[in-house]
């Protein structure tokens, strides 16, 4: 993998697939750029190139204490800069948020693309201390009990499912991503109403969902797209319960960048 250095000095991995206009996708939670494997492997089957990274805390990146959404801001934008010339990004779940939040703050993301962001706009927003309590598990060497507490209070995810994710092989693989948790919550806080500048990003953005996914999820894309100026809501069947179709979603990517 490649190596950009965010402003703050954190070393952030990316990797670049293909050739052509390039596309550089954002990840969701509990995530890292190998995760996005599919998703890569489209574009660059489509004619682009496309440019993975591992979050701030994630797979091969670093991190500094304290880190903050401005720096995951900065953090895209060195990828962007040292991948050189993208022309959108493509975010998924809090990558779509974190995205259209750098976009809002002078990021050259290009054109939008994002993939469920789960806003909230004010409305059952999780508690404010839950980024602090996070925070603790994971100082405390609890990350099992980071990431539940996260999914449970900051996804709104079932007991049911948490618990049978829980006892699952999986989880076992995202225990070294609790940091990454307390990240998302502070992200998602900062930016569940999207700010005046968010609203009003320069480029073309277009917003996906599926037919069949989480409420809040549904409501959330089709409010943006309402509130976001010139914004595109597109609806992608084959994307189901929160997991983008990576041949639907290229092929939505492909269609508004030629």
């Amino acid at each position: 993998m490649n190596t950009a250095t965010s402003a703050d000095g954190t070393p952030i991995a990316y990797e670049s697939l293909g050739d052509g206009r390039a596309v550089v996708i954002v990840n969701g939670a509990l995530s890292t750029a190998a995760d996005a494997a599919g998703l890569a492997q489209e574009l660059v089957d489509a004619g682009y190139r496309a440019v993975t990274y591992d979050r701030r805390s994630r797979g091969s990146s670093g991190d500094a204490p304290g880190s903050t959404p401005q720096r995951e801001a900065e953090d895209l934008a060195a990828v962007i800069e040292s991948a050189g010339a993208v022309d959108a990004v493509l975010g998924h779940s809090s990558g779509a948020v974190l995205a259209l939040y750098a976009a809002g703050r002078g990021v050259p993301t290009g054109a939008l693309f994002l993939s469920e962001p789960p806003l909230r706009f004010g409305i059952e927003e999780p508690a404010d201390d839950l980024a602090t309590r996070l925070q603790h598990y994971v100082d405390e060497g609890r990350p099992d009990d980071a990431i539940v507490t996260f999914q449970l209070e900051g996804v709104g995810l079932p007991q049911q499912m948490v618990e049978a994710f829980r006892a699952g092989p999986q989880f076992a693989a995202v225990l070294p991503l609790a940091q990454s948790t307390v990240y998302d919550t502070n992200l998602v806080h900062d930016s569940s109403t999207p700010s005046p500048e968010m609203l009003a990003v320069p480029g073309p953005v277009t917003i996906l969902r599926g037919e069949q996914t989480f409420p809040i999820l549904l409501t959330a894309a089709d409010r943006l797209a309402e509130e976001l100026t010139g914004a595109e809501l597109v609806i992608v069947p084959e994307s189901v319960m929160h997991r983008p179709d990576p041949a639907a979603t290229i092929r939505v990517v492909a269609e508004r960048l030629g």
